[in-house]
């Protein structure tokens, strides 16, 4: 299972609620995740604090991880009103093409070989780059850019946990589309 919070970027969850933050091992290293927390008693490493089990096992042993992401960019936005206005309106796609645009933007800023390749136009396909980046569906690319609509379906299977589920992808692409517009915005254009 995996759920997702979103949070101002100055809420402190530790204030609020007797949590531990997951552990992950990356190349060899040990380090804390960077959003992961158990509201559960989870045993606990004494001397980082950090849960005792990597991330990846615990859900097979019954816990759930909760991951706490602070939007901070929902804060450049002066109401909800604004940002239903500027979801209805097309961004500026030509920004997609921009490398160094592109490293600003969220979950696919070290993906510009992907969105190259694709060239979306259409939310959808942004959604669907937020799949392709995964692990276990990257070798769908070329399927993906030959036949989009064929290779969806394939693309919205669940079969690890790091595939990504399209509800999931979608509401990601919207933020990376108030992104968009905000770089519009920067430079005259929305």
């Amino acid at each position: 299972m995996d759920i997702d919070i979103d949070l101002p970027k100055n809420f402190d969850p530790k204030e609020y609620f007797d949590i531990t933050h997951a552990l992950m091992i990356e190349n060899g290293d040990v380090r804390k995740h960077p959003a992961g927390v158990y509201f559960q008693n989870i045993p606990r490493d004494k001397e980082s604090g950090l849960a005792a089990i990597p991330y990846k096992k615990t859900e097979d042993l019954g816990f759930t991880k909760i991951d706490l992401l602070h939007l901070s960019l929902l804060e450049n936005f002066e109401s909800k009103k604004q940002i239903k206005a500027l979801l209805k309106k097309e961004p500026d796609w030509s920004i997609l093409s921009d490398p160094e645009k592109v490293e600003g933007l969220f979950h696919i800023g070290k993906h510009f070989d992907v969105i190259d390749k694709v060239r979306p136009t259409s939310v959808m396909q942004l959604a669907d780059i937020m799949a392709l980046i995964r692990p276990g569906k990257r070798k769908l690319l070329d399927a993906y850019v030959n036949n989009p609509e064929k290779t969806r379906e394939e693309l919205y299977t669940k079969r690890i946990n790091s595939d990504m589920r399209k509800a999931h992808a979608v509401s990601y692409a919207l933020l990376i589309v108030l992104q968009l517009h905000l770089i519009g915005m920067e430079n005259g254009n929305s």
